[in-house]
């Protein structure tokens, strides 16, 4: 499953590349790589973490800012890449955020033996508070 025009394998390579150039896990020693699809274009993020744990940053809250910098406000898809032996989706508050900016994206998730899942946020995230909520 994919959304029409996701390319699906550009954003996990983004995703991958964000990890190993990118992320910053020396407490967790979990490293993770992210990349959304917002607009058309590609935008990647890496996990930095924080010996204060609460100031730690997720990859795909840091692929969504980088998108959101550049002017995005849409997201179609999102890929995220760890090493682990297990397709890995979001966290809860990532995908509270990706909610925020596509909540019928596409989620594609691979692990570090190149496992893949996929679904879309809204299977992951239901019933989920938005901007709609607010009467946005």
């Amino acid at each position: 499953m994919s959304a029409p025009g996701v390319r699906v394998d550009e954003l996990l390579a983004a995703a991958r590349h964000a990890m190993e150039r990118g992320s910053y896990a020396p407490y967790s020693n979990f490293n993770v790589g992210a990349a959304v699809l917002a607009e058309g274009e590609v935008f990647a993020g890496a996990n930095v973490e924080n010996a204060s744990y609460p100031m730690s940053v997720c990859a795909e809250r840091n692929a969504v800012a980088a998108a959101v910098n550049a002017g995005k406000r849409s997201v179609d898809a999102v890929a995220v890449v760890t090493r682990a032996d297990e397709p890995t989706p979001p966290c809860g508050g990532c995908r509270q955020v990706l909610n925020e900016f596509g909540p019928d994206m596409t989620v594609t998730v691979e692990s570090g033996t190149g496992e893949r899942a996929v679904w879309r946020l809204t299977e992951i995230l239901p019933h989920a508070f938005g901007p709609f909520n607010l009467g946005k």
